[in-house]
């Protein structure tokens, strides 16, 4: 199977690190490519980036599709356009946010997600809460850095990352910690060992979701909030 990662940020680093953390957990038959736009934000922090990021995004996309790949993966936890992405494909269309979140909830009894930048946590909180109970989330917490900080200084990264995980297990009563970035994709180890609890990787678990979902042949229905948008002119 062929799969397409899309980095919606225009980061070749960030883009890099994912390549490099899931051609290591990647099936042997599947066919991997991860990508990132042109044009767009650096990196995706607040919404105007994500409104900046989508345009380009939904063009890989549709790419991604017209050049055979099975399905896609948006490898940003906001899942930005995501809805969008998936009215436009008919092969599956995973973001990285709903399958950590969705995963979270049937490991545990409670899960924290762990975002970079501080202003996002009621996002994050929203998102939560609009795909799985109130009870289940644990909490959100912060490391309090920029996404590019947590991408590019791996030891601030994991040692900000113990610490922010400790809180949520001690404090919180957190079961699974989800990392609510893509640039936090291969730090799953360290956390786990030391606390003994359940790290969702989002990155390598939406990968898996999408291989999944093409061997049993699942996709987004096409008959109603996912059906393909309608015909009409747009002066882009």
């Amino acid at each position: 199977m062929k799969i397409c990662v899309i980095n919606p940020n225009t980061s070749s680093g960030m883009t890099s690190h994912i390549r490099e953390e899931l051609v290591k957990v990647k099936s042997p038959a599947t066919e991997l490519k991860v990508v990132c736009p042109a044009r767009g934000p650096e990196t995706i922090e607040c919404a105007v980036d994500e409104a900046y990021a989508v345009p380009e995004m939904l063009k890989l996309v549709a790419g991604a599709q017209q050049d055979g790949f099975d399905a896609v993966v948006i490898a940003c936890f906001s899942d930005p356009g995501l809805d969008g992405a998936k009215e436009l494909a008919t092969i599956p269309v995973i973001g990285i946010g709903e399958a950590s979140i969705h995963a979270a909830a049937m490991l545990g009894a409670k899960f924290t997600v762990i975002t970079p930048v501080k202003r996002r946590v009621p996002t994050r909180i929203r998102q939560a809460l609009d795909l799985v109970c109130q009870h289940r989330l644990a909490s959100v917490r912060s490391l309090d850095l920029s996404v590019a900080q947590s991408e590019s200084d791996s030891d601030l990264t994991i040692n900000t990352l113990l610490d922010v995980v400790g809180s949520a297990v001690e404090e919180d009563g957190a079961e699974v910690i989800v990392l609510g970035c893509a640039g936090m994709t291969g730090y799953t180890e360290q956390i786990e060992k030391q606390y003994g609890v359940v790290v969702i990787d989002p990155c390598t678990v939406a990968l898996k979701f999408a291989e999944s979902f093409v061997a049993l042949r699942l996709g987004q229905s096409k008959t109603g909030h996912f059906a393909m948008p309608p015909a009409k002119l747009y002066r882009v």
